[in-house]
């Protein structure tokens, strides 16, 4: 539905269901990938496209092999229409959480690790609690763009810059040395760091990393190359646990499984998980009731943080191996 039948000087105004349409092109990058998230095929978002630039008498966007680049003033329009989106959110709010019954749904962003470990198990009670609620875990290795409406609440390593996010720190969390107990048999158990380099390293792909904060392997290896290299947590979970080597691993996932053993546990990192979700949620009752029972759960669960002695302590450190080869 158009805003207005004309704008000033007998211009057409501007059609609000293709300006969704604009700011979904806008944020996928690609035609093929919104039309996918709108659910219509992709001749149809490229004429709605081309309608809205006709109405506007301006070209949005530049369409190439390698996706779509907003000009200058599709730049400008996708700014002014996220706002108008937050503010819609909110006015829609005002209405829907009179009732206390969640509904509507929510995608949740999580790193790997936190999502599939720790929180898929736990959504259970929250879909059982809220019949009404659908839910979306996105557990990848990657950040989400809140603004852009990738994740209506989003886990984040490290605190979020700044922005338009609510953020409140989760929980601390440590990670260790970790091998398989049929790893060690084979080739031993390294007793000190510069033992390392005698072993085989599972790390991460270095130029994958999404986050510096997630370069914990260097804080354990030094300057020592991974020889098995994988871009997710759980992957490099899944390899330490069938033998490949040695590896960084979160203390709360791998503590639970009997095959891995903690190795020189006077090495210690720390990191911390935060979740930020948009300040236009605030007033969103099913986005604050997940972000509730995100709190709650973390809460409720121990062993976070593992020192030395198998319990909460304090980050340790320790000197680092140099590089061989």
């Amino acid at each position: 539905m158009a805003l207005a039948e004309h704008g000033s000087g007998g211009r057409a105004a501007m059609d609000w269901e293709d300006a969704r349409l604009f700011l979904t092109v806008a944020r996928e990058g690609r035609l093929l990938g919104a039309a996918k998230r709108l659910g219509i095929n992709q001749s149809t978002l490229s004429r709605r496209l081309t309608h809205l630039e006709r109405d506007l008498q301006t070209t949005l966007v530049v369409r190439g092999p390698q996706g779509c680049a907003l000009t200058a003033e599709g730049q400008a329009l996708a700014q002014r229409l996220e706002r108008a989106e937050d503010a819609l959110l909110e006015g829609e709010a005002l209405f829907r959480d009179r009732s206390t019954r969640v509904s509507g749904t929510v995608r949740i962003g999580t790193p790997d690790g936190f999502g599939v470990h720790f929180l898929a198990p736990r959504l259970n009670w929250l879909a059982t609690r809220h019949p009404d609620l659908a839910l979306e875990l996105v557990p990848v290795p990657r950040s989400f763009s809140l603004s852009q409406r990738e994740a209506d609440v989003a886990i984040i390593v490290g605190r979020p810059e700044r922005g338009r996010a609510v953020v409140s720190r989760l929980t601390d969390y440590s990670l260790g040395l970790y091998a398989a107990q049929d790893y060690l048999a084979e080739m031993g158990a390294p007793k000190a760091p510069e033992d390392l380099a005698a072993h085989r390293l599972v790390g991460y792909v270095e130029d994958l990393l999404y986050a510096r904060t997630l370069d914990y392997a260097a804080e354990f290896f030094g300057a020592l190359p991974p020889r098995i290299a994988i871009s997710s947590a759980l992957g490099q979970f899944e390899a330490v646990r069938a033998g490949a080597g040695v590896g960084v691993l979160h203390d709360y996932i791998a503590r639970k499984e009997a095959g891995l053993v903690r190795l020189m546990p006077e090495i210690s990192v720390r990191r911390s998980y935060w979740l930020a979700y948009h300040e236009s949620q605030r007033a969103i009752h099913r986005v604050q009731a997940v972000v509730s029972f995100i709190k709650a759960a973390v809460a409720r669960e121990p062993g976070w943080v593992i020192d030395g002695s198998g319990g909460p302590g304090a980050q340790a450190s320790a000197a680092r191996p140099s590089q061989t080869r």
